[in-house]
């Protein structure tokens, strides 16, 4: 039997847009979280507005382009006109609408946090459990591979995170993981205990030794 923790991934912040200006030499925009609506009879095009982060020049992405108002619940719509801010974090951070748009997301521009258990390497010599799981819980895409979550959350180095993943008994949604995987809301990572421990001890084997 597993026992299983969550690891949470945070936005603070929507990715800025790869996009040149046409007002200055600036190519970033950032999002607004704010919608414009346009109504023409029984159509409605809806758009999410950036603004330049240098010249606040606007860009409008699209997100329903001459849809029939019908298509669009009382509620969506509510959030579209209430200028809703997770709506508009929903959009911002869609992979859908920018590939719609043709336009590219700047992921190192996003800030963010991670929440996770603290697991000191003392608890998990008291366990029996084969593997230690992780489950990855986030609202939005971040594009983010699954091993940098698992080095932040473990608190490993960088070549302690080699040598784990290079021992073959980390997993990803029950497949072998490997360093170029992206999460996504609910993946999960199975780590051997054993094997997770070792990488723990190295270089504090005289330390636990006099314990």
């Amino acid at each position: 039997m597993n026992t299983q923790h969550i690891w949470e991934v945070k936005a603070k912040n929507t990715p800025l847009l790869k996009k040149k200006c046409n007002q200055c030499n600036s190519d970033r925009f950032q999002c607004s979280d704010k919608f414009r609506l346009n109504a023409q009879k029984k159509n409605i095009d809806i758009w999410l507005i950036y603004r330049c982060v240098k010249c606040r020049n606007t860009y409008n992405m699209t997100v329903f382009s001459r849809i029939r108002t019908e298509s669009i619940s009382k509620e969506t719509f509510r959030k579209f006109s209430e200028n809703n801010v997770e709506t508009a974090w929903q959009y911002a951070f869609s992979q859908e609408i920018r590939r719609k748009n043709n336009v590219e997301a700047d992921w190192e521009s996003v800030e963010y946090e991670n929440l996770y258990p603290n697991l000191p390497v003392e608890d998990l010599m008291n366990r029996e459990d084969e593997f230690i799981s992780f489950q990855i819980q986030s609202s939005f895409d971040f594009n983010m591979r699954v091993s940098t979550v698992i080095r932040t959350c473990l608190g490993l180095s960088s070549s302690k995170l080699n040598l784990l993943l290079a021992s073959g008994k980390v997993y990803f949604n029950e497949k072998p993981l490997q360093k170029k995987y992206k999460f996504k809301n609910g993946d999960i990572v199975d780590i051997n205990r054993q094997e997770l421990i070792n990488i723990y001890l190295i270089g504090k084997e005289d330390f636990f030794s006099t314990q």
